[in-house]
């Protein structure tokens, strides 16, 4: 696990940081190819350099969120994004994350993406990339 990204999630509670390593790890089990690093303070997943999945500690809980998830049609992602595309879902133990949705969610961010790396050149213009 990149030792930024292990740092972040040792900072947790004892709950949130079970939660963080095993995203963590699961994401990088399914997205071995993704870049990943601290970015805006939390741990984020990128392909070709677009943002796709990433994770932060939040009031209601851990909060995983795909930039391109309001796409997926995932009823499990619930929390839809007011002014982007992102879909989130909150976890506050560990027994709440279903690794095979989350499995299909990491899927469908190869496929469906939109394109946040050119977000200001294209002066917020959103443009999908897939």
């Amino acid at each position: 696990m990149n030792q930024e990204i292990q740092a972040y999630n040792d900072k947790q509670n004892d709950d949130f940081k079970a939660i963080c390593n095993r995203l963590a790890h699961l994401i990088d089990q399914n997205l071995p190819e993704a870049e990943n690093k601290i970015w805006h303070r939390h741990p984020v997943w990128f392909l070709e350099g677009n943002p796709t999945v990433g994770y932060s500690i939040q009031k209601p809980g851990v909060r995983l969120m795909f930039w391109s998830g309001a796409d997926f049609g995932e009823a499990g992602l619930n929390v839809l994004g007011k002014k982007f595309k992102d879909a989130s879902v909150f976890f506050n133990d560990l027994s709440e994350i279903n690794e095979n949705d989350l499995k299909r969610w990491l899927n469908k961010t190869r496929q469906i993406q939109w394109d946040y790396k050119n977000l200001v050149k294209r002066k917020g213009e959103l443009v999908r990339r897939s």
